[in-house]
């Protein structure tokens, strides 16, 4: 199926064609076929990124759509962070002193419990804690939310893919409703995006990052979407994702990252993409609706 793809991605790249294509499903869920807004790490500019005030943030702004980073601890829980290190968004290096460089996998689940995750944001937030997955799925549950999983730095942890989708079918959220139109899981490693898709073929999947052309094709056997950063796509490379069926045999889908400013979510709304990851939603939505 992807012979026809690679035909018309191809003339699409080298610009002697528009390619024009059906509605997304992503597109579908924005207003007036703008590209879907989801809220990075939560609505990050606002509230301390990947914490439950982040998620509660973009819930009271209207955003369904939120994204986060997991990562384990060292006794085997999975936490919601997107540093290796704590350093950066806790206060970590106040609590345990000398244990530089305060990466994740050298602290237990009760240890990072103990750690203030909101103070470096403002003090209005002083106190937040780095959610557990589990209670992160169960607050976007609440807000009837939905998720673009990030499995941050898999090569730190072996086995991390089955033990998320373990966690995730535990909360629910690998039920058919919920595959069907509420998550996606997502890495920069291709072998983790492979691994999510052998392991529960239901699941839809992402690749960030922006492949060449010719190794589409392959990526079209594991991926339902790209996710590129915005500065390295173009309105044909968009096209040529677009060309291609994903392993579920829709096509495939563009979600571009991080924009934050109204011009340069314009410009990638006028490339045709399915949706847009950004710290600054409402930024994004005034500057793409209709």
């Amino acid at each position: 199926m992807h012979v026809r793809a690679f035909a018309t991605a191809t003339t699409a790249l080298m610009g002697a064609t528009v390619l024009f294509l059906p509605t997304s499903p992503a597109q579908a869920s924005g207003v007036s076929g703008s590209p879907l807004v989801v809220a990075h790490r939560g609505a990050s500019a606002y509230a301390p990124e990947n914490t439950l005030a982040a998620v509660d943030k973009a819930a009271k702004m209207g955003f369904r759509w939120v994204e986060n980073d997991v990562q384990r601890t060292k006794d085997g829980e999975l936490v919601v962070l997107h540093d290796a290190s704590l350093a950066r968004t806790t206060n970590v290096e106040e609590v345990f002193p000398g244990r530089a460089p305060w990466n994740v996998l050298d602290f237990t689940a009760a240890e990072i419990a103990r750690l203030d995750a909101g103070s470096w944001f403002g003090s209005r937030y002083a106190g937040a804690r780095v959610p557990t997955l589990k209670q992160y799925m169960n607050r976007v549950s609440r807000n009837h939310q939905k998720l673009v999983l990030e499995i941050k730095n898999p090569a730190l942890y072996p086995g991390i893919e089955r033990e998320t989708l373990k966690v995730l079918s535990n909360e629910g959220w690998l039920n058919p409703a919920r595959l069907k139109s509420s998550l996606v899981v997502q890495s920069f490693s291709a072998d983790t995006v492979r691994t999510v898709h052998q392991l529960r073929p239901g699941v839809k999947t992402a690749f960030l990052g922006t492949p060449a052309l010719t190794d589409l094709p392959e990526y079209a056997t594991f991926a339902d979407q790209i996710n590129p950063s915005y500065t390295t796509i173009s309105r044909s490379y968009v096209a040529a994702i677009q060309a291609f069926d994903g392993p579920h045999g829709r096509p495939m889908e563009i979600l571009t990252w991080t924009v934050d400013d109204a011009d340069n979510a314009r410009r990638v709304a006028g490339y045709g993409v399915d949706g847009i990851i950004t710290n600054k939603p409402d930024v994004v939505r005034e500057a793409t609706e209709g």
